[in-house]
C-alpha cells in the first residue's frame, strides 16, 4: 500500500459510483472525456477537493471562493453560478446516496478543442465539468506512523511564473518533486522557493514547531491552501503563536516536531526529513492538539451548516 498524506482506506463501494460528466451520470468504468478536451491536451483546467461529512460539504464557501478565483485567473468563463455548482455536486451525491465520509474531486476544463493546440479560441465547446466522489478514509496508519519526506531540487515558482496559489490541472513539476522523493526512499517531497526557503511539499503545506511557535512559510511561493489557513485560525483563536515566515532547512532540521495539512488527510506529522529524525520521530503533541482543534472546528462547521 502506499504510504503518505492521500493514504485511504480500501472501500469496495467505490467500484461502483456514478461520476458526473456535463450532469450526465456514468458508471466509473464507463465516464470518459474527450481526447480533444483541453485538460487532456494542454492541462487546461481547474479543480476543487472537498469532504463530504456527516451531510454537509465543510469549507465550501473558501473552496468554491478558490475555485472562481483560479478560474478568473485563468480566463475562463464559468457558465453557472456558485448555487448551480453546488447543486451539480448535490445531485452526484443523491445519486449515489452518499452522506458520509466523501471525498469529492470537481474538476472544470475550458472544453473541448476543435484540434490539438494551446489557443482557447479553438475551443468549440463550454467548460467540461466532471464531478468524482469517492469514499474516502484518511488512513490512521500514516497519521499515527507519520510519513517522510525528501527535498526535492524542484522549485516552487514564482507568482509570474506559475502561481502556486493556482489550483490548476497543470502539476507536473510537483509530480517531478514527489518522483525524486520516492526515488529517495521517502514518501512525499518537501519543495524551497525561488530564494532557498522552505515553500510547501509538492501536494500539502508544510509546518514545523520550534519552541512551542507554530512556524510556516509565507504566502509568496506556497498553495493556497484551506486546510492551511485553518490551522492558522485555530492557533490565533487559542493563543497559539503562528508565524508566516522566511526560514531554511537549517531551521527544519532543527525543529521540535514537523507536520503538512491537506483537506483530505487533514493535520499528518512528519518525523524525518533527508534521513534526519525531527525531534523525536513521532506524532508530537504540539501536532496533536492542532489536529484536535482543526477536528472541533470541522464538528462546529457541520453543526453550523445543520443549523
Amino acid at each position: 500500500m502506499v504510504h503518505g498524506t492521500h493514504n485511504a482506506l480500501e472501500d469496495s463501494r467505490n467500484k461502483d459510483i456514478l461520476i458526473s460528466i456535463n450532469d450526465e451520470f456514468f458508471h466509473r468504468s464507463e465516464a470518459k472525456i474527450s481526447v480533444f478536451d483541453s485538460g487532456y491536451l494542454v492541462g487546461d483546467g481547474v479543480w476543487e477537493a472537498l469532504r463530504l461529512h456527516d451531510g454537509v460539504l465543510v469549507f465550501l464557501e473558501d473552496h468554491f471562493n478558490r475555485l472562481w478565483q483560479s478560474a478568473k485567473t485563468v480566463g475562463m468563463l464559468l457558465p453557472f453560478s456558485k448555487k448551480e455548482l453546488e447543486d451539480k455536486i448535490w445531485n452526484t451525491l443523491k445519486a449515489n446516496q452518499m452522506t458520509d465520509g466523501v471525498h469529492v474531486r470537481v474538476m472544470i476544463t475550458r472544453g473541448v478543442k476543435k484540434t490539438p493546440s494551446q489557443d482557447p479560441r479553438l475551443t468549440i465547446s463550454g467548460p467540461n465539468v466532471v464531478i468524482i466522489p469517492e469514499y474516502k478514509t484518511a488512513s490512521k496508519d500514516s497519521k499515527e506512523k507519520g510519513i517522510t519526506l525528501f527535498t526535492s531540487t524542484i522549485r516552487r515558482g514564482s507568482p509570474d511564473y506559475l502561481d502556486p496559489r493556482l489550483n490548476c490541472h497543470s502539476k507536473l513539476h510537483e509530480v517531478q518533486a514527489l518522483i525524486q522523493a520516492i526515488e529517495a526512499g521517502a514518501d512525499e517531497a518537501l519543495m524551497l522557493d525561488v530564494n532557498g526557503f522552505v515553500a510547501t511539499c509538492n501536494a500539502t503545506n508544510f509546518f514545523i514547531i520550534r519552541d512551542n511557535q507554530v512556524w510556516t512559510s509565507t504566502s509568496k511561493y506556497c498553495m493556497n491552501g484551506i486546510t492551511r489557513a485553518k490551522v492558522i485560525q485555530v492557533c490565533n483563536y487559542n493563543n497559539i503563536v503562528c508565524l508566516e515566515k522566511d526560514f531554511s532547512l537549517f531551521d527544519v532540521y532543527g525543529a521540535d516536531e514537523a507536520f503538512v495539512t491537506g483537506t483530505f488527510g487533514g493535520l499528518t506529522p512528519v518525523i524525518k526529513i533527508d534521513g534526519k529524525l525531527i525531534g523525536k520521530g513521532i506524532y508530537g503533541d504540539m501536532t496533536k492538539r492542532l489536529s484536535n482543534l482543526y477536528e472541533d472546528l470541522i464538528r462546529k462547521t457541520i453543526n453550523n451548516g445543520r443549523s
